[in-house]
């Protein structure tokens, strides 16, 4: 175990808590704890903000190339411990280990490269008349991430945070905390001026609620949960801080009549149970045409049936557990009220897949002929199960698709590219890929609705933690 786990970094350093809680961490695979952290308490959030407030004006005066400097130190550092994060992600999320390599690690991977090359274009200045237009650092900034893509979210945060010149406290989450604390020890090993970053680890009751409330932190940037958003956006009320967030999701697949059928479900059913269907934006609600739908079932069962069930370190296995017992409970619940709200299960259903005695496995579920209202078509289950809804005219399916809560991402498929681009148009959601485009971290990331605000990924994300000043009667020279 590395000496680490149960420190936080602060000011440069591992220190130990001011009061230490000890937690297990879980490896969902097992059922068994194979580490333990410390829980932090607001007397540590007071330490951190202290550090990241002494190291803000110094820190937010370095020149753009100083901070790609440290950018690209802390991408080289990323790359050569590499495994340590594909490991430590595969333990405490289940994640098979060629998933934790080739998704979970490489996206921090690609984060970092993104706000390099974003940096270098950053244009922090302009001018409009006799205007200086300057975009500076909020300030210290408080980053809260889940434990659902670890790496992809961290790096999503502290990447252009840095980039923009504010210092930090990073909350990672306590289900899968090691991945950020190795992450961590690459910023450590990077050089970066001491209280730049720092790391906490807790619960959100008490760290969450301390850092969001904190007088001295000037904004919070939070993924997770919608209901956890709301308590964080009600802390930080009273400080009147910024609050960025990505919430939740239930992305509607809209699969239109001149699509290739086959290809279009088959994409779909294994993007939406990619990661044991623990992403915000899986496209979890497929609509096709009605007189599709029993083909379209077919497909889909075929898809579920080729997702291996199995441990994360097996290389057979396509699909692990998810990551605890309360999330377990929650998918199983979900796909019982399915069942008893007369969906079709066209396979999977409730319990482990019959050979796995532990471990919070799920099996691969397809529903079809699920109504709009019914609770799968509603709330957001976050595990490897996927809802049919059969529509009988475009706009119906538009319409469905928008009365949601969410609006995180959608989906559209379509032989004719001008076609899905109007029905692309005319969804509500902060992202709408076309035919399963290649994921673009260029792309502005966040939702509409009660999936949150603000963007996330590159520039995007950089323009976040920066604040814009006027300077009035600046003049037009020099």
């Amino acid at each position: 175990m590395s000496t680490n786990h149960q420190s936080f970094y602060l000011n440069g350093e591992w220190v130990k808590p001011v009061a230490p809680r000890l937690l297990d961490v879980i490896n969902p695979a097992t059922e068994r704890a194979y580490t333990q952290i410390c829980l932090g308490s607001a007397a540590d959030v007071d330490r951190a903000v202290a550090a990241a407030k002494a190291a803000f004006p110094a820190f937010s005066r370095t020149t753009r190339q100083e901070r790609l400097d440290y950018l690209r130190k802390i991408l080289e550092i990323y790359n050569a411990r590499y495994e340590d994060i594909a490991a430590a992600v595969s333990d405490e999320m289940g994640a098979p280990l060629k998933f934790a390599r080739e998704a979970q690690a490489w996206a921090g991977q690609v984060h970092l490269e993104a706000t390099i090359a974003a940096l270098e274009m950053l244009e922090f200045t302009s001018q409009r008349g006799s205007t200086r237009i300057i975009r500076e650092a909020i300030g210290v900034v408080g980053l809260i991430t889940p434990w659902n893509w670890p790496l992809n979210q961290i790096v999503c945060k502290v990447a252009p945070a840095l980039a923009a010149g504010c210092t930090m406290v990073l909350k990672p989450s306590e289900v899968a905390p090691i991945s950020g604390i190795v992450f961590a020890e690459i910023v450590h090993a990077a050089g970066l001026p001491k209280g730049v970053f720092n790391l906490v680890n807790g619960d959100g009751a008490t760290v969450g609620e301390a850092m969001s409330a904190h007088r001295d932190i000037a904004m919070m940037s939070f993924t997770g949960s919608t209901r956890a958003g709301i308590l964080v956006a009600k802390a930080a009320a009273d400080t009147v801080k910024r609050v960025s967030q990505e919430l939740g999701g239930k992305s509607a697949n809209i699969i239109l009549a001149d699509a290739d059928l086959e290809d279009a479900v088959q994409r779909g059913t294994a993007a939406c149970f990619a990661n044991s269907g623990q992403s915000c934006d899986a496209p979890t609600r497929m609509f096709v045409p009605a007189n599709q739908q029993a083909r379209a079932l077919e497909i889909a069962r075929q898809v579920a049936d080729t997702h291996r069930v199995g441990p994360p370190r097996d290389a057979a296995t396509v699909l692990g557990p998810v990551v605890n017992r309360v999330q377990f409970d929650k998918i199983q619940r979900l796909i019982q009220i399915g069942i008893d709200e007369g969906a079709t299960l066209v396979t999977g259903g409730t319990g482990r897949p019959g050979e796995l005695a532990a471990g919070y496995y799920v099996k691969p579920t397809v529903f079809g002929n699920v109504k709009h209202e019914m609770t799968l078509s509603r709330e957001e289950i976050f595990g490897p199960v996927l809802s049919v809804l059969p529509y009988t005219s475009e706009q119906e399916a538009i319409d469905k698709a928008n009365d949601s809560i969410y609006g995180l991402a959608a989906y559209v498929s379509s032989k004719d590219l001008t076609h899905a681009r109007a029905v692309a148009t005319q969804l509500r959601a902060g992202t709408v890929n076309i035919n399963y485009p290649d994921w673009d971290t260029h792309a502005p990331f966040g939702g509409y609705k009660q999936s949150g605000n603000g963007r996330e990924y590159a520039d995007w994300g950089i323009h976040e933690f920066l604040e814009v000043k006027g300077v009035v009667g600046y003049g037009t020279g020099g």
